[in-house]
């Protein structure tokens, strides 16, 4: 349950605002709604940024997009998550995300760069306390990092549900950026005698270990077998 279709009345687009519209290579922004959607989609890891005690905090999790949603997931310990209840619920937040898809080496050290897409959400995230959003957002969760997972797991318990907090954030101040294309070096620098070119990077499964205790006959499931 990663991403879900989004009505054909919805904007093509997210709106730029103050805070999503860079300082720096503002070109390379994009609100384009796909396009973001897909960023987020394919990262397993998000940044959560907020304020604590009047000095900002970033804290790496896992997430997942539901529709125009992110849900975050953690330990009803954690500071941020706790923060998002309370008597003035809300708290908020910056959520990142980035891929880095190339390493671009030049001929000149100020040149050097990576091609990469980037996601950055602004808002305030909320407690979910519905039992059956929290039960779906925990699902999506699971599914977000291995696509079917949650139908091939034990769901959790109760007392598992009582120790784990999500939060959501909607998705409406967006904005993603990245870089594409190749070594950008200057003119009189071409005839030197280094190397420059791109150096792909890629992401994906290698070859599942079970688990020691398995229990035999037990097979690699599907989703896993096929990557």
């Amino acid at each position: 349950m990663q991403g879900t279709a989004q009505p054909t009345s919805q904007p093509i687009a997210y709106t730029p605002t103050d805070r999503t519209v860079p300082t720096r290579s503002a070109e390379r922004a994009s609100y384009d709604r796909e396009l973001v959607h897909a960023i987020l989609d394919e990262a397993y890891v998000c940044h959560l940024g907020f304020v604590r005690d009047g000095r900002p905090v970033v804290l790496p999790t896992l997430f997942a997009r539901v529709g125009e949603r992110l849900y975050v997931h953690g330990s009803t310990g954690s500071r941020p998550l706790r923060m998002t209840g309370g008597q003035d619920p809300g708290l908020a937040v910056c959520l990142t995300v980035t891929h880095v898809d190339a390493l671009i080496l030049a001929r000149s050290a100020f040149h050097h760069s990576i091609n990469y897409r980037s996601v950055v959400v602004h808002g305030t995230a909320h407690d979910v306390t519905d039992p059956g959003e929290k039960r779906a957002a925990l699902d999506a969760l699971v599914d977000h990092v291995v696509a079917g997972r949650s139908a091939d797991s034990r769901p959790a318990n109760k007392k598992e549900l009582a120790a784990t907090a999500v939060i959501r954030l909607d998705l409406d101040e967006v904005s993603a950026k990245l870089r594409t294309g190749g070594v950008d070096d200057e003119p009189e620098d071409l005839g030197l005698p280094h190397w420059a070119g791109v150096v792909p990077l890629r992401k994906g499964y290698e070859r599942p270990l079970p688990a020691a205790d398995l229990t035999p006959g037990i097979g690699l499931p599907g989703y896993l077998a096929a990557r």
